[in-house]
């Protein structure tokens, strides 16, 4: 018998099972009879789609869709793994698998390198920051989720991967990266900053972060007696090991203190995770930096120091990924990863988003969020991120200035600007000149960020054409002026922008630690973190109200 036929009997006889069990169970209330009856229902529609649909059809490939639609309609970490896929899943399952030393990001609907790590395997094949993955292996990424494209591009050390690249103003090239070993520092800088201040940043929760950290800490302390107090960077730190986390603020807190329970449906998951060791500091004052790409493992940081009282955290939201994954076996080596339990960190609340937009968390308001107490009874909200103690704006609160980084209108300037710049100066040295040539590519590449004002205009001439109305002249001469507003709101906030674009410079030709070493000269942020742990009165008092 073919395997064809033998899994459409299997199929047939599924339903027959199905069908006779459904049969003999009440259908009053009955949660069992329900997903039997919708299992027996999508085993029909699946097999009469495949036999009288008017084109040939390819059952893996239908059956992967409706899974992946299942899966797609909970939450963005709840994902498919299919059989084609076995090989990778298999090396992802006993840990031999490699990265490639670079941070991907998807612009514009594809995989484009947002960073690329020193002598990593992505940096050796020659890939650069800006390029788009068109294609893996002749697989085009196009369609690929993140995790799709996570699975295809690991494999075993010494393998060699075929990319297709399109490279900002070169076109397409072929580049062939063997994969290896992978090692990113995960404390890429720690050093002192200004008024015995000290400074930490950590950018990947990785085995060993919590030992770094504390290495540099003890660093700090035995190199300057009068410490007033360290800065955490967890800026764009989007987690990684839970352990790794808890030793982190074992670094600050003492022994046998709760961090961060997990709960859920399957109550004998449930897991709690407290400190385990002496810490080095209970003492130091401590202020975190985050913002709205420091996510999971830096929100339980985070999170946990702000819900003990141990810490002032400065920046903007966190991300809000509180979710745990497995990975359960289902069948013929497909795999399918779920989120089983949600993290609650020490005053209970739950750091994760509770409502998706474009698979994003979405901000809610404040008044829609739980409250709960700190340790020493300050209110804290749950259900979507970390809040700061001190909130330090991006780019102000400008909406036309922040659409330069969401729709990563820099980036691309940077992209084109470094290929008419082989080297530059030294990070201390250097300093960004060419507004004049920014303020051209804005125009070159017709940038408009449409706000809200512009949304209600489009809508207004969408209704008024409806009703017989010719306002297009009048729409035309509001635009004009929303035009001038955002020319205008860009220029006034110059050198804000000139900081970004300095910071991105630096990270092509210095890499990560020159990113960090650029961004901290110009730190709202940092100046605020330095001003607190130089006022004691008003870093106790924003941790007693």
């Amino acid at each position: 018998m073919s395997l064809r036929k033998r899994a459409l009997y299997t199929a047939l006889a599924a339903v027959v099972f199905l069908g006779l069990t459904a049969a003999s169970v009440s259908p009053v209330n009955d949660k069992f009879f329900e997903i039997m009856k919708a299992i027996e229902v999508y085993t029909n529609v699946y097999k009469e789609v495949n036999t009288y649909y008017v084109d040939e059809i390819e059952p893996n490939k239908l059956m992967r869709t409706g899974i992946e639609a299942m899966v797609g309609s909970l939450d963005p970490y709840t994902n498919y793994i299919s059989e084609t896929d076995v090989e990778t899943a298999r090396l992802r399952q006993s840990g031999q698998y490699q990265g490639i030393g670079a941070e991907i990001e998807y612009i514009d609907g594809l995989p484009t390198i947002l960073m690329l790590y020193r002598d990593q395997p992505a940096d050796e094949a020659g890939l650069k920051t800006g390029d788009r993955l068109m294609e893996i292996d002749g697989r085009e990424t196009v369609g690929y989720n993140r995790e799709q494209l996570e699975e295809i591009m690991r494999g075993f050390p010494g393998t060699v991967m075929e990319l297709t690249v399109d490279r900002p103003g070169e076109g397409l090239k072929k580049l062939k990266l063997t994969r290896g070993d992978v090692d990113i520092p995960n404390v890429p800088y720690a050093g002192m900053l200004e008024n015995q201040v000290g400074y930490v940043a950590l950018t990947t929760f990785t085995q060993n972060a919590a030992r770094n950290v504390r290495e540099a800490v003890t660093k700090l302390r035995a190199e300057n007696p009068d410490l007033k107090g360290v800065v955490l960077d967890l800026r764009n730190n989007g987690g990684g090991l839970l352990n790794e986390a808890v030793d982190i603020v074992n670094i600050f807190v003492p022994k046998d203190e709760l961090i961060v329970t997990t709960k859920g449906k399957v109550r004998d998951w449930n897991r709690s995770y407290s400190t385990t060791g002496n810490p080095l500091d209970t003492e130091l004052p401590v202020a975190v930096l985050i913002n709205g790409r420091s996510a999971s493992a830096s929100e339980i940081v985070s999170g946990a120091l702000q819900d003990l009282d141990r810490g002032v955290l400065i920046g903007q939201r966190s991300f809000g990924k509180g979710l745990v994954q497995n990975i359960m076996e289902t069948g013929y080596g497909s795999r399918v990863k779920i989120t089983t339990a949600k993290y609650y960190i020490p005053s209970q609340r739950c750091i994760q988003a509770i409502e998706y937009r474009d698979g994003k968390p979405y901000d809610i308001p404040d008044a829609q969020r739980p409250e709960f107490k700190t340790r020493g009874g300050r209110t804290v909200l749950g259900s979507g991120g970390v809040a700061p103690d001190i909130e330090v704006d991006v780019l102000g609160k400008n909406n036309v200035a922040q659409g330069l980084l969401e729709e990563y209108i820099i980036f691309d300037f940077v992209n084109e600007w470094v290929r008419d710049h082989p080297t530059i100066d030294s990070v201390a040295d250097f300093h960004f000149q060419d507004w004049d040539r920014f303020e051209a590519f804005l125009n070159r590449a017709d940038f408009s960020f449409t706000s809200k004002a512009e949304q209600l205009l489009e809508e207004a001439a969408e209704r008024a054409a409806e009703e017989g109305y010719d306002i297009t002249a009048d729409l035309a001469a509001i635009q004009e002026r929303v035009d001038r507003e955002q020319a205008a709101a860009i220029a006034g906030l110059k050198e804000e922008i000139i900081d970004i674009i300095e910071k991105e410079i630096a990270g092509r030709y210095y890499y990560q630690r020159g990113q960090v070493q650029m961004g901290l000269r110009n730190d709202k942020e940092v100046q605020e973190a330095i001003a607190i742990l130089n006022d004691r009165q008003r870093y106790d008092d924003l941790l007693s109200k």
